[in-house]
């Protein structure tokens, strides 16, 4: 394909005054003022014609990228001719998964024909990304025409789950809250599992003296415990609309997949046993329990099947349905969201169930955006509706709040970047305080 370039449609507008001149001089030789737009059109085309006409284009994806992580694209041009060209212009088609600056073009300089660059894209969501058409394009000698190709290719690379922070500080977080680490030890004070019975000592609980060993040995005898290694912790993600939401560029179930994933690694290190359930309108994804720290790659494969979705959220239909599928005490952490007194309802009435034979735990991402307005300083009357408005409902998302801590369920609200260390550390609370 040839057309021309912005100079060449400059040159040929710079002449229409010169045409309108000589019109208003001799309208009897109006047509000699058409001799500078024929002479720019003229030289255009031979433009064209000395222009190399051969390119080629290799696109080189990364193997895979973590939501929400910026990876880089390598260009690779070629443009063969007796003539090559400076530089190059590339274009790349992108699904909605991608971000691209500047609609994904890119100037490639080229030294005897070839050059490469490196074009830096932003995943946006989960899924697989795909570049479908590709554009390149390179200027004749003169500057005045372009020859662009057209090149079809299907490139496609997957965008996972985000696993940086499990990467960067899963092992610290495993090293700072897990003090017996990997090995099955006895802790003092805490865990639920009966272990020794051993002479009391400086430093143990009192509370652990057996009386009745004591009278009959003569002796302070005291139990010693250690912490129980196969609690069953159960990943309930809300992916209604919601959750689907962005917060500070992604989506809330984005944020809540990476926290969960994050969590389910440390459990699995210390022995508990973990499933993963998603649900909007219904249940969408449930698995069973897994133990081991090689079952992680099955959790890692189902959290990235997990689907946006645009449909209300129905807790009862999901937790009732998860109650049902557990057949004994369980830890529930249910990632959801609520803006309205009205969802919230119907989660407390859902929660007043499950409380009564499991333990729940909800994570709620904090509303930056509606702390803002609400501590944005109001410069006229639109700001002062929109402080009130994002009081009100900070006041009902707070109640809501009460309402579930009033049932004996344990919330969680951090921040977006903070959500997975707060999960692992009210998972570690919970576990020392005996609770699961």
């Amino acid at each position: 394909m040839i057309y021309p370039t912005r100079l060449a449609v400059m040159a040929a507008a710079a002449g229409v005054p010169l045409t309108l001149v000589l019109a208003a001089a001799a309208p009897g030789r109006w047509y000699a003022g058409l001799a500078w737009p024929v002479a720019i059109l003229l030289l255009t085309l031979f433009d064209a014609l000395l222009a190399p006409r051969g390119g080629r284009l290799a696109i080189a994806l990364p193997a895979f990228a973590y939501v929400g992580e910026t990876r880089d694209v390598t260009l690779d041009v070629h443009v063969d001719g007796t003539r090559p060209p400076r530089s190059a212009v590339v274009a790349l088609g992108v699904n909605a998964l991608l971000a691209v600056g500047d609609d994904g073009r890119a100037i490639v300089p080229l030294e005897g024909g070839a050059g490469a660059v490196l074009l830096p894209v932003t995943a946006a969501r989960r899924g697989m990304a795909r570049i479908g058409t590709a554009w390149l394009r390179w200027r004749g000698p003169l500057g005045l025409a372009w020859r662009q190709r057209r090149i079809d290719a299907e490139h496609s690379f997957p965008i996972l789950p985000d696993l940086r922070p499990l990467h960067e500080r899963g092992a610290q977080l495993l090293q700072r809250h897990a003090l017996d680490g990997l090995l099955t030890q006895a802790q003092r004070g805490e865990g639920a599992d009966f272990d020794a019975l051993v002479e009391f000592r400086a430093g143990m609980d009192r509370r652990a003296i057996d009386w009745k060993q004591s009278a009959r040995h003569m002796k302070l005898h005291a139990k010693e415990y250690r912490i129980e290694r196969n609690a069953q912790i159960v990943f309930a993600v809300d992916a209604g609309r919601q959750m689907s939401e962005p917060v500070a560029g992604l989506p809330r179930v984005d944020r809540a997949v990476s926290a969960a994933l994050l969590t389910a690694w440390v459990a699995l290190k210390l022995g508990d046993r973990v499933a993963l359930h998603a649900f909007d309108s219904r249940p969408r994804i449930a698995s069973g329990l897994v133990s081991g720290a090689a079952a992680f790659g099955e959790l890692q494969r189902l959290a990235a099947a997990i689907d946006y979705s645009g449909d209300e959220t129905n807790y009862t239909f999901a937790l009732t349905t998860l109650s049902a599928r557990l057949t004994r005490r369980s830890m529930i952490v249910l990632f959801t969201e609520f803006t309205d007194l009205t969802s919230a309802d119907f989660m407390v009435r859902a929660a007043r169930r499950i409380v009564q034979t499991h333990l729940l735990l909800v994570v709620v991402l904090r509303d930056e955006e509606l702390e803002a307005i609400v501590a944005r300083r109001p410069e006229d009357a639109d700001d002062v509706t929109r402080a009130v408005t994002a009081a009100a409902l900070l006041h009902e998302r707070r109640l809501a709040i009460l309402r579930l801590q009033h049932l004996g369920v344990h919330v969680i609200e951090a921040e977006h970047d903070k959500v997975g260390e707060s999960l692992v550390a009210g998972y570690f609370d919970l576990k020392r305080r005996n609770l699961l």
